[in-house]
């Protein structure tokens, strides 16, 4: 499998009026294409902090990622706000979907960010509503829709721009048991299907025991690495 990712030694400290705040203390893993991963831990383990500093939304103290072999975090702000549009996509616990505008106009925001107008974009978001079953709902606002089609919406807008990578923070955390174990099932079809590379932070244990491997975080370190499908054992 081909590298897609590589954290090398990541630490992120964040000043506070007790002093300096160590969330990450030095993490480092890889993650192959199509592969899912999923960070599991308890609340404060630095879960959520890792996944912000692979989206590019936060820079880490030291350390560094690389993607698809290039230092990520040796780029200007500027040209680091278009690496995360064009090669990650975001899936949130809130879907973070825009009221206004229809469930296609949603999946196109992405492409729309990049100046592009919804006429060239509409036959791929209309494809992805197809892929994740919602090929009736393309008119429909996020109020006229479930919490579950809702989320798979914000899953067809991470897709849109065909990112190499897609980001998931609780993703069914405000799910159903039933809604929740459809989404899993979509990730994972998403990944086998597409080659599509996931990260999912989750407290889910259904979730996790889906993924191909999974992280398991405590005290800002990655404590061990375990995949379900072979028992169990650490790798």
């Amino acid at each position: 499998m081909m590298n897609l990712i590589t954290v090398d030694q990541i630490k992120r400290h964040y000043q506070t009026q007790s002093g300096d705040l160590a969330v990450l203390k030095g993490v480092s893993f890889s993650v192959n294409r199509g592969e899912v991963v999923a960070v599991v831990g308890q609340s404060g383990a630095g879960k959520s902090t890792l996944l912000h500093i692979l989206g590019t939304l936060d820079r880490p103290t030291s350390g560094k990622i690389l993607f698809n072999g290039e230092e990520v975090f040796a780029k200007k702000e500027e040209d680091l706000a278009l690496f995360r549009n064009r090669n990650i996509g975001f899936v949130f616990q809130f879907h973070h979907l825009l009221p206004e505008f229809s469930a296609l106009e949603n999946v196109a925001m992405p492409a729309l960010i990049q100046n592009k107008s919804l006429a060239q974009v509409e036959g791929r978001a209309k494809e992805l509503m197809a892929l994740l079953g919602l090929k009736y709902r393309n008119t429909h606002r996020p109020g006229q829709l479930s919490g579950g089609e809702q989320q798979r919406v914000a899953m067809a807008r991470a897709l849109m721009n065909e990112p190499d990578l897609v980001l998931a923070d609780e993703p069914t955390g405000n799910l159903d048991i039933r809604t929740a174990a459809t989404l899993h099932e979509e990730i994972v079809r998403l990944s086998r299907e597409m080659n599509q590379t996931f990260i999912i932070v989750t407290h889910n244990p259904t979730l996790a025991q889906m993924a191909d491997r999974v992280l398991r975080m405590e005290d800002g370190l990655i404590f061990e690495q375990f995949s379900y499908r072979e028992n169990g054992e650490t790798t």
